[in-house]
């Protein structure tokens, strides 16, 4: 038998175990491995999705703003949890309970308007899948724009006063990220070729959870971009699948 002393065993446990804040440095990058990810399929910018994750769930981590992809905003509360399934099992507990207003992951993407858009709370959850849907989110609001900040500020809120503070923070913090005019979107592939899912992602098969249709109409006014109702989007369909007809 090998007898391996104490302190030579605490040594090499040290070693081997990241320190805290190297594990927190690694979770870290997640959300901005997901938007290169999503950037390089839709064409959006990727400086513009890393200030949307960083707007959406940053936070100062040695002396950085860093996105953290366990964010969860549950009717207008925002809880940073320390992993993926804490998180997730806080938001089905409260899904349970009737809550369908919140916001999930590195995008925030909104249960109430666009969880019809996944196939399972835990898919909205993906980092990668949570990010291609923003960035397709986003470049269909480039197309109305035609600017950067305005989309961010749609993406968030139709309400001029809640959009113009989003979109001053979003410029705040893109321009400490690229300190240079962000280009419009790259031309990519037709829709048609955009695959179904991300190929690094494996997508739950569970059904969302969640009496009747989730599409609804859009309010009248004041619409919050980032959970505003998509229209015309067909019953089960998705911005991550192909569609017969635009959903913005």
């Amino acid at each position: 038998m090998i007898h391996i002393r104490p302190w030579r065993l605490a040594m090499l446990l040290a070693l081997l175990w990241p320190l805290p804040s190297q594990a927190t440095q690694n979770v870290a990058t997640i959300c901005d491995a997901a938007g290169a990810a999503a950037a390089a399929q839709t064409g959006v910018p990727h400086d513009v999705l890393r200030a949307i994750t960083r707007t959406e769930t940053g936070r100062a981590r040695d002396g950085q703003l860093q996105p953290w992809p366990w964010t969860v905003n549950m009717e207008g509360k925002g809880t940073w949890f320390d992993d993926r399934q804490t998180a997730l099992a806080y938001v089905l507990q409260h899904h349970e309970r009737g809550a369908r207003s919140y916001d999930v992951g590195c995008f925030q993407i909104n249960y109430r308007w666009h969880g019809n858009a996944f196939p399972s709370i835990e898919a909205m959850f993906d980092p990668a899948t949570n990010a291609l849907y923003a960035a397709q989110f986003l470049k269909r609001l480039y197309a109305e724009t035609g600017s950067w900040p305005k989309s961010a500020a749609a993406y968030h809120s139709r309400t001029p006063k809640f959009a113009n503070r989003y979109q001053a923070r979003f410029e705040r913090i893109l321009a400490r990220l690229s300190g240079q005019a962000v280009p419009p979107p790259v031309q990519m592939a037709e829709p048609g070729n955009i695959p179904d899912t991300p190929a690094t992602t494996a997508v739950s098969t569970l059904p969302i959870l969640v009496s009747g249709p989730l599409t609804v109409s859009p309010p009248a006014a004041g619409r919050r971009g980032s959970v505003a109702a998509i229209d015309a989007l067909p019953q089960g369909g998705s911005l991550l699948r192909r569609a017969p007809r635009p959903l913005f």
